[in-house]
């Protein structure tokens, strides 16, 4: 599959163009460019809108991800990841996966209730729920609007279970939360660090803390008896698959407990705004890396074959995933990520249930 390479750059963001969102008939586009009398801009800043959800709580059914039910305050994020799998999910909304994705962040204002509304249904048996299964639960509006902060006070409210992604070190906000949640075992943190290099973190990850601060934040957790997991995802191979031991090593000597990790996918747009990005960042070796994760996936940049689709096939994969087992091996033998208890909910335990 060939793609268009747009040859402009936007520095401080991931993806580098608007992808055309098939679920739209038209879209805006600039024709004889030479009859302007200037160039036709967009909105760079970064956009709220509102979205009012009838319910708060997703569920897979998918075999990869273990039936896993997630929650997501906001959708689209400022973090501008450019390997997101989440940024066609913003197609949905009529935007694209690529710009938009970035700039334009919607918000659910009342995800707390739908969550607390979710807790108190009729017959509810608690199972973990992550935050966030799609995007960074921590992104920059979470400092003003407090939407995790006040989800995570439920949780402990309610003694439930609750795993959290992330790569923002705004989590340190909610130590107190956490250490009380942890100390109950209704806690797994995971923070994502895909890689050690500076310069190659702020080109696949614009707005996001950096390694050293991502580690430290295990350290901190760590110290407050948090257990972390490491999670080393994606790997693109050629880029930054030979950091997989070095990754879980500094993470091990924070305080993690267990690493993660799986292969790049380009599902969807995700392809075509990869491919200008890294023919723009990494003109050398562009070919090489994209024809590497064809080798992980099939032949193809997308995969949607269970079992495949997140740890890869091939060559090129397995000596990645042996990368990752002997690195856990070597620095992570002996730990192990706490079981839940599942046996502390307290349903209606922000209700009044009885007068007397």
């Amino acid at each position: 599959m060939a793609f268009e390479v747009n040859q402009d750059y936007f520095t401080g963001r991931g993806a580098q163009v608007n992808t055309h969102n098939k679920y739209l008939k038209n879209k805006y586009v600039a024709q004889h460019i030479e009859a302007l009398d200037e160039p036709m801009l967009q909105n760079s800043k970064t956009q709220i809108f509102e979205e009012t959800p009838k319910q708060i709580v997703s569920k897979s059914n998918s075999p990869d991800l273990s039936h896993m039910h997630s929650v997501n305050p906001y959708q689209g994020c400022e973090h501008g990841c450019i390997y997101c799998y989440a940024r066609n999910s913003h197609e949905y909304y009529g935007f694209s996966a690529g710009l938009d994705f970035e700039r334009k962040i919607i918000v659910k204002r009342n995800a707390p209730e739908l969550l607390e509304e979710y807790f108190n249904k009729r017959k509810y048996k608690p199972t973990p729920i992550v935050l966030s299964g799609n995007t960074d639960c921590y992104q920059p509006i979470e400092r003003e609007l407090e939407l995790t902060r006040r989800m995570l006070k439920l949780f402990l409210q309610y003694r439930h279970p609750v795993s959290i992604i992330t790569k923002n070190n705004l989590i340190m906000r909610d130590l107190d939360i956490l250490t009380e949640l942890a100390q109950m075992q209704l806690l797994h943190v995971n923070i994502s660090i895909t890689s050690l290099d500076e310069q190659l973190r702020q080109k696949l990850e614009p707005r996001t803390v950096t390694s050293i601060g991502r580690l430290n934040v295990i350290e901190k957790l760590s110290a407050k008896g948090i257990p972390v997991r490491v999670m080393t995802a994606p790997i693109i191979p050629g880029l930054n698959s030979n950091e997989v031991p070095s990754i879980i090593r500094a993470a091990a000597n924070r305080g993690a407990v267990d690493a993660g990790f799986t292969i790049v996918r380009l599902n969807g747009s995700i392809a075509e705004l990869f491919t200008d990005w890294i023919h723009k960042t990494f003109p050398d070796r562009a070919e090489k890396v994209l024809n590497l994760i064809r080798e992980c996936h099939g032949g193809n940049l997308n995969d949607s074959e269970y079992g495949r689709r997140m740890s890869g096939d091939g060559e090129v994969a397995d000596s990645i995933q042996q990368l990752y087992r002997v690195a856990c091996n070597k620095f992570l033998a002996d730990r192990v990520m706490p079981e839940y208890n599942l046996s502390l909910f307290t349903p209606k335990a922000g209700k009044q249930t009885s007068l007397f």
